[in-house]
């Protein structure tokens, strides 16, 4: 089996505000020695694994990642009938075996990633708390699971920093999504208009406002260590190929929500890339390393132009970086169809 599937993606927003940074802005890094818009892959993977598109495919094989969960056992032990004494100490004995708990709370310090194996653990003993009125006992709280079929965890992993034992490496890197052109964030005044004010005394606007915004086409690269997303999800082949065609649908389809109802910048990704092998993987964002301008066929027609010639030199100088390929192409369809590229990552 091919070790490595490696995906190189085009996608192409008009005016956005995706992923944001500390003071509202557009996310950018200096690449090149010019501006790019940047997408971070944090906001990626959370748009990715909370999507319609995960939960259509992998429902019943997704985790929850919060701290709150010691909050709802304390409140559904309460609602039972349970002291709210004894249901804190409870709740924060359940809640420390994902990490540590707030002093004189129930909340966990750090976000924990909750496995729906380990979900269903809790929800049975807080029934058993609840019908034999005890303490949980030091065999009642080994929630945690080292194999379980949380595909999302499969993917990006999860690190438990109260055992790190349970931790579980992510099978999948995800880059940053950059521009492959040079960008300028831009500003947006805007005003709002008071429905009730006829004009008469106060003829200004009834709020007055400002947002920043910019417009890319974006390069994006994924890895997935097939091997180790297999493993990570006990062996389950059926799983792992849902896992694997619910990554792609989603990184083509589903962008960060990020001011989605003002720009209303929903985008599908206008050209993929597949590769397997179990060549040493990488990326293919040098192709941009000198700014697209798009100057004489279009931006996205001379990004895909750079892309593959990248990746056709590579593999003169080092040897096929790659066993197979799969393209989607929206400016020639006839090299291949969505779900054929699916058909290959799973192959």
């Amino acid at each position: 089996m091919s070790r490595f599937l490696q995906l190189h993606l085009l996608t192409s927003y008009p005016p956005a505000n995706l992923n944001r940074d500390d003071l509202g802005r557009p996310k950018t890094a200096v690449m090149g020695g010019v501006t790019r818009l940047r997408v971070s892959s944090q906001s990626l993977k959370r748009a990715w694994r909370t999507s319609d598109v995960f939960e259509g495919a992998l429902k019943g094989n997704l985790g929850v990642r919060t701290k709150e969960k010691g909050t709802r056992i304390k409140q559904a032990l309460i609602e039972a009938g349970i002291s709210e004494k004894q249901a804190t100490e409870w709740a924060a004995a359940i809640a420390k075996q994902f990490g540590k708990v707030k002093s004189g709370s129930v909340e966990i310090e750090q976000l924990a990633h909750f496995s729906p194996e380990e979900n269903i653990a809790i929800e049975a003993l807080c029934e058993k708390l609840i019908k034999t009125q005890s303490a949980p006992t030091d065999e009642d709280l080994k929630l945690l699971r080292h194999q379980h079929s949380a595909a999302d965890i499969g993917l990006f992993g999860r690190m438990l920093a109260a055992d790190p034992s349970y931790n579980t490496d992510a099978s999948a890197q995800v880059a940053h999504a950059i521009s492959v052109h040079k960008v300028a964030v831009e500003d947006d005044f805007f005003t709002a208009v008071d429905d009730l004010n006829e004009g008469i005394e106060d003829v200004g606007a009834g709020h007055l406002g400002e947002t920043e915004f910019a417009a890319g086409l974006f390069y994006l690269y994924i890895c997935i260590d097939r091997d180790l997303l297999t493993a990570n999800l006990g062996g389950d082949i059926d799983l792992r190929n849902r896992t694997l065609g619910a990554l792609i649908e989603a990184a083509t389809t589903v962008a960060p929500t990020g001011k989605q109802n003002t720009f209303g910048s929903r985008a599908r990704a206008s050209y993929f890339l597949a590769e397997r092998g179990d060549q040493q993987p990488r990326s293919l964002s040098v192709a941009f390393l000198k700014p697209v301008e798009g100057r004489k066929d279009g931006m996205l027609a001379e990004a895909i132009a750079a892309l593959t010639e990248t990746c056709d030199n590579m593999d003169k100088v080092y040897g096929a970086c790659a066993d197979a390929r799969r393209i989607v192409d929206t400016l020639d369809p006839e090299k291949g169809t969505f779900q054929e590229l699916i058909a290959f990552a799973k192959e």
